[in-house]
């Protein structure tokens, strides 16, 4: 593989072409999407993902263990380009950049995919529609051990850039599949994992339910909860308390909340 291409120009087409991979539909015509940020390229390296490119502006890192990572993703057989100051400011994602931008192939996992302990603990999320909150559920699962993020008829995809940056990174090292909510449940069934619904209008609370064994818990949509078929599907709905004027929490909060309440339970001992 010979020196890195050099670009400056801000027409430059694989410039174009990055700018374009920040929208869903170039993204899934080519099966491709955008990792920016060191720590999330080198938790992508780490786990294996192949990048097929590796773009980068010395001029904007912040730290002096950039080249490294970008030898590990050339050893790894990505392609590398450096990029001018002003080239890399027309493609990067985030206001302050910090010089390394990768392309990365898409995935596909099936639930038939997954493999899951005896006593499985996974996250079932509904229609999240802001990217955002996406990354940061499966930030926090990742953190509260889940084996599994299953993303039921989703409004944003997983490979949004934002839900890349706000999950830091694991993306790439928490299993997670995109599916129909009713083959979701369907499988839930087969595998005998109890599902807990969260929604302002159960009696139970959170903290009362019992969290061991196999289980799901479910998150609705920002807007509008979890739908009626999950309302009337699932094994246990709970709610959080809420003392002020808000009748619901963001569901990012209310996850990690209820996430949490699982793992002290599961932790503690009988």
């Amino acid at each position: 593989m010979g020196p890195p291409e050099k670009i400056t120009s801000l027409q430059n087409p694989r410039i174009k072409e990055l700018v374009r991979l920040r929208d869903r539909r170039p993204r899934d015509e080519t099966g491709v999407f955008l990792v920016e940020g060191y720590r999330e390229i080198r938790r992508a390296l780490e786990k294996r993902v192949v990048l097929r490119e590796l773009f980068y502006s010395p001029e904007w890192f912040l730290g002096e263990n950039e080249p490294a990572l970008i030898e590990q993703a050339r050893q790894a057989g990505a392609q590398l380009f450096e990029l001018s100051k002003d080239a890399f400011a027309k493609v990067a994602y985030r206001e302050r950049p910090d010089g390394l931008l990768a392309v990365a192939p898409q995935w596909r996992r099936a639930l038939s995919d997954l493999t899951l302990s005896a006593t499985p603990f996974v996250l079932v999320v509904e229609a999240i529609e802001k990217p955002g909150n996406l990354g940061t559920i499966l930030r926090s699962a990742d953190a509260a051990g889940c084996e599994a993020v299953i993303v039921c008829d989703p409004v944003t995809d997983i490979f949004n850039p934002n839900v890349v940056r706000a999950s830091t990174g694991v993306l790439f090292s928490v299993p997670c599949v995109v599916e129909e909510s009713e083959r979701v449940h369907a499988w839930l069934r087969e595998k005998k994992i109890r599902t807990v619904a969260t929604t302002p209008a159960a009696e139970s609370l959170y903290s009362d339910a019992n969290l061991r064994g196999p289980l799901a818990v479910v998150m609705g949509s920002e807007q509008y909860g979890l739908s009626e078929f999950w309302l009337k599907n699932a094994d246990l709905p709970v709610r959080i308390p809420m003392a002020g004027q808000a009748d619901s929490l963001n569901v990012a909060m209310a996850t990690i909340i209820t996430l949490f309440e699982a793992v002290r339970q599961r932790s503690s001992k009988l």
